[in-house]
């Protein structure tokens, strides 16, 4: 099934390197010593000097509405842009939302659920909200991401109360103890039911990290298991994408397809690419293999 949709994606693409320097080799410029110069000789101004308005102002956050199957509705705040892409609510994360809404029975309620790289945390509150045991909802320890992640916990007026849901910040491979503080104390060395990893997969170096997180923090049980949901934006390097699986296999994990969706648009219009791909979500479940349940 992996081979087939990798040769889906082997595309050529043109590479674009962005050039944030200019500002500076412009103070470098500015404190290195110079010959004197005639006037005629001189440059009369600023050889770097960045138009007026080439520097924005931050944007400011943007909220979103997102529709339960149910009918219910939640707004989500998004930070203004970030380099880490918290700005943005993925494809991925709106499908996996949905998934889980519809599975709820087995998927949510009375699990412990961690979500990772999580953005707004969109699937984290679906979980919370269909009756989760415990949902612990991380990002990139970014103060701007996790404060946003904590607003829109703190604005969801559908949670129940006590609430069940709590925002921390965490660096995908670092060691997850203080995460599991969050759960009950009879759940704090056993680890979480589901883990919910939605669009990751294009931050390839960090591919071993997120493994690393699995390994920790997923329940050593039959039940137990990741989601894990992407869609293929560079479609040329979907063979980098599909590597995810590839290193969980040899780290101790079944690997299962388990959904597929095509999208109506693409979310990114302008961007190259094979479009059906870039159109699709794929979802896969990783569980951990019987032979290491069994050395737990």
């Amino acid at each position: 099934m992996l081979e087939a949709i990798r040769s889906r994606g082997r595309r050529k693409f043109t590479k674009v390197i962005s050039c944030d320097g200019r500002r500076a080799l412009n103070n470098l410029i500015k404190c290195t010593p110079v010959l004197n110069m005639s006037d005629d000789e001189s440059m009369g101004g600023d050889l770097f000097q960045e138009p007026e308005g080439y520097f924005k102002p931050e944007e400011e956050p943007t909220f979103v509405k997102h529709q339960m199957l149910n009918g219910n509705e939640l707004q989500l705040r998004l930070v203004g842009h970030n380099p880490l892409w918290g700005h943005l609510l993925w494809n991925a994360g709106r499908t996996l939302a949905d998934f889980l809404e519809t599975n709820c029975d087995r998927l949510t309620q009375g699990k412990t659920v961690l979500e990772l790289g999580a953005g707004a945390g969109l699937p984290s509150l679906i979980c919370a909200v269909k009756g989760a045991k415990q949902t612990v909802v991380t990002d990139y320890p970014d103060p701007d991401l996790v404060e946003n992640l904590r607003y829109n916990v703190e604005h969801c007026n559908q949670l129940p109360s006590p609430r069940n849901i709590e925002a921390e910040g965490y660096l995908w491979g670092a060691l997850a103890a203080e995460i599991a503080q969050h759960l009950p104390k009879a759940d704090q060395t056993e680890g979480f039911d589901l883990l919910i990893l939605a669009d990751l997969l294009f931050n390839h170096s960090e591919h071993r990290k997120l493994v690393s997180t699995v390994q920790q923090t997923l329940k050593k049980s039959i039940n137990a298991q990741a989601l894990v949901f992407f869609t293929p934006y560079r479609p040329w390097l979907l063979e980098k994408d599909l590597a995810f699986f590839d290193l969980a296999r040899s780290e101790g994990f079944n690997v299962e397809k388990i959904f597929e969706k095509t999208m109506e648009k693409v979310m990114f219009e302008e961007d190259p690419g094979d479009e059906l791909l870039r159109r699709t979500v794929f979802g896969y479940s990783l569980r951990w293999s019987q032979e290491h349940i069994k050395q737990r």
